[in-house]
Order: structure tokens, then sequence, then C-alpha cells
């Protein structure tokens, strides 16, 4: 595997999205939380700057599959030596490389929003914006992700490390739900922006952790709004559209967690009475 300039399109890779004109920015992603970021933003601003989808904004994608650890092929830590997606190479800035989906985001509406559209001129909103980015970045991605690792991947189950890491997502939740009320439905400035976008990236997959929404009725209802957006749909089939869990499917989920969660509660109290002995 090498990743020239076009990117090629690998065998794990089911498309590419064309740009307008000849590509300017090479996405390396997967269909994930973090690599939906990406690709969303890419596709907003296109929608916001019709003319840039043309030019600056005309991007390619190179399908990185992690199934098969390809984002920790020497030519991919090249551009990010963490060896994670999402990642860009901007052919705009000399083919400047950026990593980390958060620093994606920001590197574009930073280079490629000049009317604020999807980001902030007035510096205690950009304040506000980062400190709900950084509080994803560090909270919310990792606790959600943890959370699909106990209950969908570990090869053995943990009860407790289902309860800990699915009750602090609904903990975090919360806090979505917190600040979302007494606004217009967007977090930050009134209007849709890559706050809304980053934190969407995890929220929008609360089933496939086990953790359900409908106890947080602005979340749900912020979900489904950004879920609608034809831009972030584009987003969300780059590389390739994620298959939706059915709300039977979510309830069964949401059914098993409760019971690990149960599982986990009798465990600690045992280990609370044999402490006691």
């Amino acid at each position: 595997m090498s990743f020239p300039h076009p990117p090629p399109l690998g065998p794990s890779q089911a498309g590419s999205v064309p740009g307008q004109g000849p590509p300017k920015i090479h996405l390396f992603t997967a269909g994930t939380p973090n690599g939906y970021k990406a690709s969303v933003t890419l596709e907003e601003l296109r929608a916001a700057y019709p003319e840039e989808a043309k030019g600056k904004l005309s991007y390619d994608v190179s399908a990185i599959s992690i199934w098969k650890n390809e984002q920790k092929h020497p030519d991919f830590l090249k551009i990010n030596p963490n060896g994670r997606i999402p990642a860009i190479t901007d052919d705009n800035f000399g083919g400047h490389n950026v990593f980390e989906s958060a620093s994606v985001q920001i590197w574009l509406v930073e280079n490629y929003d000049p009317e604020f559209k999807l980001w902030f001129s007035d510096p205690l909103e950009r304040s506000l914006a980062l400190s709900w980015i950084f509080w994803a970045q560090g909270g919310l991605g990792p606790m959600q992700g943890q959370a699909n690792h106990f209950y969908r991947y570990a090869p053995v189950k943990v009860p407790y490390g289902i309860k800990r890491y699915t009750e602090e997502t609904a903990r975090l939740y919360s806090v979505i739900e917190d600040g979302l009320k007494g606004t217009n439905g967007w977090l930050v400035g009134g209007k849709f922006s890559i706050v809304d976008i980053n934190l969407f990236g995890w929220a929008r997959s609360h089933g496939w952790a086990g953790v359900d929404t409908r106890p947080f009725p602005l979340l749900h209802k912020w979900i489904e709004t950004i879920e609608a957006r034809p831009a972030t749909k584009k987003g969300l089939e780059v590389p390739t559209a994620p298959r939706a869990l059915t709300q039977a499917e979510e309830d069964e989920a949401y059914a098993e967690v409760k019971e690990w969660v149960k599982k986990a509660d009798a465990e600690i109290e045992a280990a609370k009475q044999k402490s006691r002995i």
C-alpha cells in the first residue's frame, strides 16, 4: 500500500468523492464517528461555498480499513504519525498534513470559511466553541469509545466496564442536553457549526453503545435535525454510508446494557459485602 496523490482506490474502498475540479484536498478516513467529522465538515463547507467546491474544496478520499490495520502502514504514518483517522493532505498549502478529527475541522473552517458560516468571528463565541470541541475530544469520544468496546468488542464481557462507560456516556449526553436548553437548537452562537458536527459524530451512534437518547429530548431532536441536512447526508456517505440500527435493534441493545449493569451492581454489592467480613 502507498498513498500517492491523488490517493488510490484500495481494495477496501467502496468509492471516492469526486470533486468538480482537480482534487485539492486528500481525505484519509473510515466510516467511524471521528471519520465522519471530517467528511461532514467538508461537505457542509462545499454546500456553503459552491464555487469553492469546484476548486479549493474539491477533494478525493482514500478509505482506510482499520480492521486491516491500514492506519499503521508506514506510508500513512508519514501523514499521521499516530496512525489514526481521519487525516488530510491539503495541496492548497503545499501538501500540508493535518491529523486528529477536531484539528482537521478547525483547519478547514479557518482556511475555507471566510464568511464564518460554520465558525465564529466573535472571540467569545469562538472560545465557547473550542470549549465544547475540547470537551468532546477529551470526554465524549473516549468515553463512548470505551462503551462501544466493552459492550460490542471486548473478547470477555466485563459487567463493570459496560456499566462504567455506558453510564458515563449517558451523563455526557445530559451535558449536551443542558447545553441545548434555552437555545434555538444549536450549541454555540445560535447557528449550526463545526461544534454540532463534532459532537454529532458520536451522539448519532448512541445505539451502538447501547445508550438511549430518549431521556434527552433536546439531544434526540438535535441529532435528527442534523441528520436531515443534505450536506451532512453526503458527508455520512464518505467513504461508505453507515448502516443505521433499527429501533428494534436499538431497544435490544438498551435492554442488554441494562442487564449488564444489573450484573455489575450485583458484583459490586457482593464485593462490598465480602470486604466487610
